[in-house]
């Protein structure tokens, strides 16, 4: 079995757009933006939407990716094997989110906990999307059928739903190449894409993020 005609844009992207979020993060720590008040609740907003973004990529992974390619995978235990590690990274992640969230939110800005709870998600989560590129999401194509792959990203759309959509869009495409740009303009329809350009793009800039 085999799918030429998966497009697997939409992953790539969010994979990029967590890894930038990645790098501000390292930069807040670079610029001790943590130990200053207004500097901090920008960290935190942008912090805040990059949290939501990976809680539901990783949602969409366990409850609706990976056990639909299980069932096609029982009699591979490599494969099988695969996909464990992929949920049990995610596992090892969401503490790491919450030493960042505690960190944060600490009034004294310790500076030390701040750069060590960065670091240690940074390593983890970086390692995860590589892992995950290289071993995983070549599975896809020869484990799912292309109409079961769209049923993934319509779980995915269900989770989401319009409203966080306003917010999705644009935080996947801040800053992102035009290519990379383009090709997910192209998946969307064009009422959302008018509604991406007008709305949701404008609400999106007008929260300070990071900075």
């Amino acid at each position: 079995m085999s799918s030429d005609d998966i497009d697997m844009t939409m992953m790539q992207v969010s994979h990029n757009a967590f890894r930038r979020d990645l790098g501000h993060l390292r930069r807040a720590v670079e610029q001790r933006s943590a130990e200053d008040p207004e500097r901090r609740r920008a960290v935190q907003n942008g912090w805040s939407l990059f949290k939501l973004q990976l809680h539901n990529h990783h949602t969409n992974e366990d409850k609706s990716i990976w056990p639909r390619m299980r069932a096609r995978l029982r009699d591979k235990p490599d494969d099988l094997g695969v996909l464990d590690a992929m949920e049990a990274e995610h596992d090892r992640i969401d503490p790491l989110l919450a030493a960042v969230d505690a960190a944060l939110a600490d009034g004294t800005a310790d500076q030390e906990r701040f750069a060590q709870a960065i670091a240690e998600l940074d390593d983890a989560l970086t390692g995860h999307l590589t892992h995950e590129e290289r071993d995983a999401l070549p599975l896809v194509p020869v484990t799912l059928t292309s109409d079961e792959w769209q049923e993934t990203a319509k779980d995915m759309r269900d989770l989401v739903g319009l409203k966080g959509a306003a917010e999705f869009f644009p935080w996947l495409l801040d800053g992102a190449p035009d290519k990379d740009a383009d090709a997910i303009l192209k998946l969307m329809p064009a009422p959302a894409r008018l509604m991406y350009r007008r709305m949701w793009v404008p609400k999106y800039a007008k929260e300070r993020r990071w900075a």
